[in-house]
């Protein structure tokens, strides 16, 4: 069979299509959901402690941003469900998909943010050396690179132009 005669894509209607990715998207939330909650979690634990006192001002504001951002990256990360029931049933799936996906992008960016800011305090806590910025760089490079990077790689690379006639 040639190139031409493949079919390419799925035979869905638009309401298929947006409940088959409604699907995944809650499949990646979950996975981000638990990373964030779990983090945040701890971040809510962390002003009771002795220490807490000790820290520097510096340290104590990058704490508090730090939690904002955990706390705005689990809205963002729980907002799909809740647009989800808020929605259901009418008849807006393929326009609630759209918006979900975009609430999950901010919460991943969210996500992003809030670990860069939790790596920076412990390791200015921990090490108290110069060489921390340069650590946590390259470890939001490397979140960069896995969590946005490469998927738009492949994205570029393997998605198929549609041919015009």
């Amino acid at each position: 069979m040639t190139e031409e005669g493949r079919r390419r894509g799925r035979n869905e209607t638009e309401e298929e299509r947006a409940d088959r990715m409604w699907g995944e998207l809650i499949q990646e939330v979950r996975v981000a959901q638990t990373g964030v909650q779990i983090l945040f979690g701890f971040l809510l634990t962390v002003v009771f402690q002795p220490k807490y006192e000790r820290l520097t001002s510096t340290d104590q504001v990058i704490y508090i941003v730090t939690v904002v951002l955990g706390a705005c990256a689990t809205g963002a990360l729980i907002g799909p469900v809740s647009l989800h029931r808020l929605v259901s049933g009418r008849r807006v799936k393929p326009q609630a998909v759209r918006l979900a996906s975009r609430m999950t992008f901010v919460g991943l960016v969210l996500l992003l943010a809030t670990m860069t800011s939790a790596l920076l305090l412990i390791l200015r806590v921990a090490t108290h050396d110069g060489y921390v910025p340069y650590l946590v760089s390259a470890v939001v490079a490397w979140y960069l690179a896995c969590w946005f990077g490469l998927p738009l790689w492949a994205r570029r690379r393997h998605t198929t132009q549609p041919q015009d006639g």
